[in-house]
């Protein structure tokens, strides 16, 4: 059967993904294809934001109101046929009111129909990873092919925060003004969960209430999505709990161990992970030329973080070296890869000590405000370079 003619089932799903890394931190029922409802408008926003990025659409143009448009049901701003809107309008009226008729008035704006804008929005899923995701409209109202997963939408979140950083903060508006009229965020975790700041609700009968939620605290991010929820203080409830529980298992030293990262030590913002991504991929070759064996047989070392790329890694750790100039003279720093699902994850580490050396520098590095983790490392003689070299 076509993904496109399975049915739905509407039941509780969700999912929670460091956002960083892509790492999924817990799920349960990820991967069965429910209805989104209004989640969808993430993805009709996700096209908007391309088409101002690229200079098809400014956020002061006007976009014209169909008949169409103006006749869609609730959740609406009431727009009326021959009436505009500007864009910059239109994406804060879906992130807070989750209106309906803006939805069609984007997608009417960017393709010739919004029948067309689906394919379109399904074309761009399909880009992005969304592999279970199928879109026939741009509102997320009932229709029984248009289904996803909270996999899938994890996905979408993620994309938004990676391709569009200078627009993620829209997703935390407050409230929205428009004709003397108040609209006030749907989302009402951005007022109830410290550090949310995002994304989207969604509810429609047959879906439940659903909700893609993202809180940053101490540099960690977590994306949390359930769909399903029995009502919206439940929903609210429940991913305030996967939050909670992303966030304990990020610090944990067996995710750290695995390749997670006090957060501190990940690059700054302003670089895009997909430019990180394409640099890791080239440094990655490099990585040969400019590491050599070291003698020493110990296995013990220390991890002062995680990077996209291999050279801001490489700096972390002899960096954290430098702090430490005559307890770690003769350690090695090693950058060691995993696999993410974002590409490579390099860890920085300083490894070929004993497990007494590598607690005693590990307590003094924290002692000087600098993370880090004391780890067992069998491969660092093959990737390890010695710092006095």
């Amino acid at each position: 059967m076509p993904l496109s003619a399975q049915r739905a089932e509407a039941r509780y799903a969700a999912i929670v993904v460091d956002a960083e890394s892509g790492t999924v931190l817990d799920e349960t029922n990820a991967d069965t294809r429910n209805y989104p409802a209004s989640l969808t408008k993430m993805m009709t926003l996700y096209l908007l934001f391309e088409a101002l990025r690229d200079g098809r659409v400014t956020e002061d143009q006007e976009l014209a109101v169909s008949a169409r448009a103006a006749g869609m049901p609730n959740s609406k701003l009431g727009l009326q046929e021959g009436e505009t809107i500007t864009a910059k309008d239109a994406i804060l009226a879906i992130i807070t009111k989750s209106a309906n008729d803006v939805a069609v008035v984007i997608a009417e704006s960017l393709a010739d129909s919004e029948i067309k804008f689906a394919q379109l929005m399904t074309a761009k899923a399909k880009q992005l990873g969304m592999t279970r995701t199928t879109f026939r409209n741009a509102s997320g109202l009932y229709n029984r092919r248009q289904l996803s997963t909270a996999r899938d939408m994890a996905t979408l979140a993620r994309a938004l925060m990676r391709d569009f950083p200078n627009r993620y903060p829209d997703f935390s508006t407050p409230v929205f003004e428009r004709d003397g009229r108040v609209y006030r965020n749907h989302n009402t975790l951005l007022r109830s969960y410290d550090g949310a700041d995002g994304l989207k609700t969604g509810y429609i009968r047959a879906s439940g209430y659903n909700l893609v939620a993202s809180a940053k605290r101490d540099g960690n991010r977590v994306i949390a999505v359930l769909f399903g929820g029995k009502s919206a203080k439940r929903r609210d409830q429940q991913v305030a709990r996967l939050l909670d529980r992303g966030f304990k298992k990020m610090t944990s030293p067996i995710y750290l161990a695995a390749g997670g990262a006090p957060k501190q030590n990940v690059p700054p913002p302003d670089e895009k992970p997909l430019q990180l991504a394409a640099a890791a991929a080239q440094e990655s070759d490099d990585v040969a030329a400019e590491v050599r064996q070291f003698d020493d047989p110990r296995i013990w070392g220390i991890q002062v973080g995680a990077y996209y790329s291999y050279g801001p890694a490489k700096k972390a750790a002899e960096t954290a070296a430098g702090q430490l100039p005559d307890l770690l003279s003769d350690a090695g720093v090693a950058i060691t890869n995993v696999k993410g699902q974002n590409g490579k994850i390099y860890r920085a580490r300083l490894l070929g000590m004993s497990e007494d050396h590598a607690r005693t520098a590990c307590r003094k590095l924290k002692a000087l405000k600098t993370d880090c983790l004391v780890v067992q490392d069998r491969t660092g003689p093959e990737l390890a370079q010695n710092i006095g070299s």
